[in-house]
């Protein structure tokens, strides 16, 4: 896949200082990601030139303390799930750094390593697939494809294999006696739990949960909800949730981070962003999340305009299109950085703590 030459150059990409950096209290990150940046070239013509790049993602950073809940969130398109692969090395980023740190306190950058050594990443680093269906593979029996990692690493086989597959599909609320059925003889809450165990074959420290409950019903997305919950306390695992349902993230995750077209616009505590947004694409997310009280009247915030095209964002702020606050000069022409308007609280606009935005529950 072809590159820009010089992504630093081409992107307005927020650069952010790590002294002001939206970070978590304490110091104990398992995963530091800087300026992320994951670019797709647009081909045209008989020789298929490159006359242009799709900005996915678009400097992207971030810190995440070990044994905490990330939520990403945003609309379709918004760069969401292509950050997660891109963390993951599953997209190779065009730029930036990936700094994980493993369980002896070493850190490595997840960018640059070989092939060998993602690979030894790649025990503790793991993704659970939007999709319960597709992501499994309908040949194989569920025996075969919750053990396929352990034998990829050579960690089980044979007898000591299907022992291993009986705890993981225990642990995750599945009949054990059902691992040599096939993929559609089960539920879509089955298949999502399928999923889960496979993930947790390695006994994984990082895992991208990548929308695991949005083709889910309502009922199914609580009991994997509260699922992840239980063995993200009892494994001690550090969680990425990526979702673009606020009232789903906000159950489950310490802090959130909300992005618009490949970019974080603000991240704070679930608490706090919820009842306090301070960029008005969050309080446009946050109005269409139902109260918990019927009697509660919101007012929905309906953004005008069509999401811009990642591959001609828009100059200065790349939500002043759409933004009901824009002024129409400083937003048009000046980059918001993203900075600390309250503690731990981030926001990449201009007006942020200015401008009186409704909040949850308001």
């Amino acid at each position: 896949m072809t590159q820009p030459k010089n992504p630093k150059q081409e992107s307005g990409a927020v650069q952010l200082n790590w002294q002001q950096a939206p970070v978590a209290n304490g110091d104990n990150y398992i995963l530091e990601v800087n300026n992320l940046k994951q670019y797709f070239p647009i081909q045209r013509g008989f020789l298929q030139r490159v006359v242009g790049h799709v900005k996915a993602v678009d400097g992207v950073s971030f810190k995440l303390r070990e044994q905490e809940v990330l939520g990403i969130v945003g609309e379709s398109g918004c760069g969401k799930t292509t950050t997660g692969r891109s963390i993951l090395r599953l997209y190779e980023p065009t730029d930036g750094e990936v700094w994980y740190r493993r369980a002896d306190g070493s850190r490595v950058n997840v960018v640059e390593v070989d092939k060998q050594t993602m690979k030894d990443l790649r025990r503790d680093m793991r993704m659970i697939f939007q999709d319960p269906f597709s992501s499994l593979n309908p040949r194989f029996t569920v025996k075969d494809i919750i053990g396929e990692p352990l034998i990829i690493h050579r960690e089980a086989r044979g007898r000591q294999m299907e022992d291993r597959v009986a705890q993981l599909m225990q642990s995750v609320g599945l009949n054990p006696d059902y691992m040599s059925r096939y993929p559609h003889e089960f539920s879509g809450g089955q298949r999502q739990r399928i999923g889960l165990a496979r993930t947790l074959a390695l006994n994984p420290r990082l895992i991208v949960a990548d929308e695991p409950v949005s083709a889910l019903d309502g009922s199914v997305q609580a009991q994997v909800l509260n699922l992840l919950q239980d063995l993200k306390d009892d494994l001690g695992l550090t969680l990425i949730f990526i979702a673009h349902d606020l009232s789903v993230v906000e159950h489950i995750c310490d802090r959130i981070a909300v992005m618009y077209l490949g970019r974080i616009v603000e991240m704070a505590e679930s608490d706090e962003l919820l009842r306090n947004p301070l960029h008005p694409y969050t309080e446009a997310l946050v109005s269409a999340v139902p109260p918990a009280d019927p009697d509660i009247r919101v007012n929905r915030i309906i953004l005008e305009g069509d999401i811009p095209s990642p591959a001609n964002p828009p100059t200065g702020c790349v939500f002043h299109p759409r933004c009901r606050y824009s002024d129409g000069s400083r937003c048009v022409k000046e980059v918001p950085t993203l900075r600390e308007i309250r503690a731990d609280h981030y926001a990449s606009c201009h007006y942020a703590g200015e401008i009186e935005l409704q909040g949850i529950g308001i």
